[in-house]
């Protein structure tokens, strides 16, 4: 059985910048990827995909973004910024390693993938918030006789021209593949069951992303969210007249108490407004050739795209008591979570602060 001081499940943004940080504490670590490249997640991602945060604060630690990409970064600009960061420090992630087992035995872990059998006393979980797919099931789903399929497998809007597609749930994702499909010929339905926040990914000129961490650093929680949607309505129109209802909690009480951020607009609120794209009520049954909505109406779709999230997936190889934290609490050999939290100021940039930190902890040992 091989040994090392740290085993990094994962070789996304946050496996890559754990090892960055980990190599620059000298620190022996191996990290084991199920798929065969780095950033697997985000070459699945679909076609117009750009970071929703800036460049200058979504870079991995030691090293920034080309200066010659664009402020928001695209998604193949983004495969190549996470390949070169890897070439960059050296990492070689062990790849087609899917991790199947860990469990802690006395002061280590034990890890099992697909031809590996590690231990370590450091077990680093970075495997990505989006590692499964989930789809809800709705009754008459088996009998439609157009294609389903969940937003992680929409490429492009080219299959869809012409039809009539229902688009089911509207965060980031759900509300970019909607625009997509319009702007490319396609009659475009949003199902939104609950309420839903939505922020300009740009407000006045200003990154929405520089707009929120300037506002949390100098007011507090509740007058902020006071205070957004009336600017909101400002920037993008009161939405609700065309069935966009906002929640009971505000943005950020939201964020905090669910980790649910806003859906950061970059066009689709302006199809909303103009009618271009519909808003419907929660979808409630699929029929052979349609849906029916909460509120009873009716409504005929060729492709139903489900842009319900996903969820981590770490739990198919890791006990609860451990996926809760148990052994950070000082019972059994510690274990780390990195990019699991979606604050409102960017995923990337709580990655790059959490590898520092978790770098940090390990290298300082038990306390």
């Amino acid at each position: 059985m091989e040994t090392t001081e740290v085993v990094v499940i994962g070789a996304g943004p946050s496996g890559l910048a754990v090892g960055a940080c980990l190599q620059q504490r000298r620190i022996d670590f191996i990290i084991l990827e199920k798929e065969h490249q780095v950033g697997s997640s985000w070459r699945r991602h679909y076609d117009r995909l750009h970071l929703h945060t800036i460049k200058s604060r979504s870079s991995l630690p030691f090293r920034s973004f080309d200066r010659n990409y664009p402020r928001y970064v695209p998604r193949t600009l983004v495969i190549r910024y996470l390949e070169e960061y890897a070439a960059s420090f050296d990492l070689k992630p062990h790849f087609g390693e899917n991790v199947h087992a860990v469990r802690r035995q006395g002061n280590e872990w034990l890890i099992e993938s697909t031809s590996k059998a590690l231990r370590a006393p450091n077990l680093v979980v970075a495997s990505g918030l989006n590692a499964e797919p989930l789809i809800p099931h709705f009754p008459g789903a088996e009998k439609f006789r157009g294609r389903i399929l969940h937003g992680g497998a929409y490429i492009n809007a080219t299959p869809f021209a012409g039809q009539r597609v229902l688009v089911v749930g509207m965060g980031n994702t759900g509300a970019e593949i909607a625009l997509d499909l319009c702007d490319h010929g396609a009659q475009t339905t949003i199902s939104i069951r609950n309420g839903v926040h939505i922020v300009p990914r740009d407000l006045f000129g200003l990154p929405i992303q520089v707009v929120a961490t300037v506002a949390t650093s100098l007011l507090p929680l509740k007058i902020n969210d006071a205070l957004f949607p009336i600017i909101l309505d400002f920037a993008l129109g009161n939405l609700s007249k065309h069935g966009i209802k906002r929640p009971h909690q505000g943005i950020l009480e939201q964020v905090v108490t669910s980790g649910k951020i806003p859906v950061l607009d970059v066009g689709t609120a302006k199809l909303i407004r103009d009618r271009r794209i519909n808003v419907m009520r929660g979808l409630a049954e699929i029929l052979e050739d349609g849906a029916i909505f909460a509120d009873g109406e009716e409504r005929r779709f060729d492709a139903i795209i489900f842009a319900t999230g996903y969820r981590p997936g770490y739990q198919n190889f890791l006990h609860p008591d451990d996926s809760l934290g148990a052994s950070s609490q000082g019972v059994g050999p510690p274990i780390y979570f990195v990019g699991f939290r979606n604050p409102v100021t960017g995923l990337l940039q709580e990655i790059s602060k959490e590898a520092q930190s978790v770098a940090n902890a390990i290298a300082r040992g038990p306390t």
